[in-house]
């Protein structure tokens, strides 16, 4: 395996490479191979990326006629008919049959395009310049989202201060039976808590990069009813667990609540193209025209498979039962899997929601020799949380039954493999 363009040209900075060292050539829905013809399921899926799995037949298809056809691949923000079938097929299949009525704008091509966009716009509505955020949160490393994100790993990058946040304990982070809700409402009414008043609160109800962390229904209600009693303006970030990665197409349907703004990227496109959306409620469309620019807000091809992917699977609740059947699978062999380690005298426990699961181990290194021993045995499989001591699945919500099993069987292999060692 010829290695040494990468380790000659690549930065430093690189990292999913540094886990999984070999070359892959091409893929197919759970399935990746090397270009020496190894075959690995993935439970990775471009970090969330591709809900659908790799080159999804028909979203290949309607990208590939749309392609034949000479359709525009790149318009500003022109009105292109690619556009005009993607807004369509969004309200028809997606917002009227859950209540919703947003505005959309297209920031950017990635997620930390459109939480810049929103936390901008906040401002911009409210005249106030806070955001509160949560611990652990990531919203992306650009200069006003990484403010909003909690990791140090990020934040010492930036060379300069992060500024125009206030970071508040996320639910479950000081522990079981307290509800962090009554820390940030009391500090919201003291004068003296230091808190500025903010524009608005920023949050992922299953947090990622964070470590698979869920916020409850409950918290969720409750920060909601929050913000709506104080004019604070709730930005719930879908990036990576939206387009049915917890069972339900937005995260925040499980709460039954109507954010103020939603951020959308990752799956958005269904085939790995870059794409992102902000979604405002329509009083909150504040901007003049061009205050906020960008070459890249008209990737059309990654509309077209957008609107292809909804047609899909979400014109009825079919795939989302789904999803949430798999779910219950992974929760319930992740359960499995802490009890063997808790037993073995490693603490472990499981979390998450959906199809987004977390195995907690008791640290990094642990996880790590997890999902190395993975990898090795043919399952690619990463690690989140604060010290990456979250097993993090993001396998495809497409994944049959026997795909999903076998990885989960490699997976028990790799974790018994540890056990025995230690």
């Amino acid at each position: 395996m010829d290695t040494q363009y990468f380790e000659r040209m690549e930065s430093e900075v690189r990292t999913y490479s540094r886990s999984f060292p070999t070359i892959f050539d091409r893929a197919s829905g759970a399935h990746l191979w090397t270009v020496d013809g190894k075959q690995y399921i993935d439970f990775l899926a471009g970090a969330g990326t591709l809900n659908y799995g790799h080159n999804n037949p028909a979203l290949k298809k309607a990208l590939m006629a749309y392609i034949e056809r000479d359709g525009i691949t790149h318009g500003l923000d022109f009105w292109t008919h690619g556009k005009q079938d993607f807004y369509q097929t969004l309200e028809d299949v997606i917002l009227k049959p859950r209540g919703l009525d947003y505005k959309i704008q297209l920031p950017g091509p990635t997620g930390t395009n459109a939480v810049e966009a929103a936390i901008r716009l906040a401002r911009r509505i409210t005249g106030r310049s806070n955001i509160l955020t949560f611990t652990n949160g990531f919203h992306g490393v650009t200069m006003g989202a990484l403010a909003t994100t909690g990791n140090a790993k990020f934040r010492d990058a930036l060379g300069v201060p992060a500024m125009g946040a206030q970071f508040m304990p996320y639910d479950g982070y000081l522990g079981e039976g307290v509800d962090t809700l009554d820390y940030v409402e009391k500090a919201l009414d003291d004068g003296s808590s230091g808190l500025d008043n903010p524009a608005a609160v920023i949050v992922e109800l299953v947090q990622g990069e964070g470590g698979i962390n869920a916020a409850s229904i409950e918290w969720t209600q409750r920060l909601a009813e929050i913000c709506k009693q104080r004019d604070i303006l709730l930005i719930v970030d879908d990036i990576q667990a939206g387009c049915g990665r917890t069972g339900k197409f937005f995260s925040f349907e499980h709460a039954g609540i109507k954010p103020d703004m939603v951020t959308n990227s990752k799956s958005l496109s269904g085939y790995g193209l870059p794409f992102a959306m902000l979604m405002m409620r329509r009083d909150l469309d504040k901007w003049s025209p061009g205050q906020y620019n960008g070459t890249f807000r008209g990737h059309t091809l990654a509309m077209v498979t957008a609107a292809e992917a909804l047609r899909q699977y979400w014109q009825d609740d079919h795939f989302e039962q789904e999803v949430q059947r798999k779910g219950e699978i992974i929760r319930d062999r992740f359960a499995d899997l802490a009890a063997m380690l808790n037993d073995s005298g490693h603490p472990a426990s499981e979390r998450g929601r959906g199809m987004m699961r977390g195995l907690v181990v008791e640290n990094g290194d642990l996880a790590d020799e997890i999902t190395e021993g993975a990898f090795e045995r043919g399952l690619v499989i990463e690690t989140s949380g604060q010290g990456g001591e979250v097993v993090k699945c993001l396998c495809p919500l497409t994944i049959s039954d026997q795909e999903l099993i076998q990885g989960l069987d490699i997976l028990e292999e790799s974790v018994r493999a540890v056990i025995d060692k230690r």
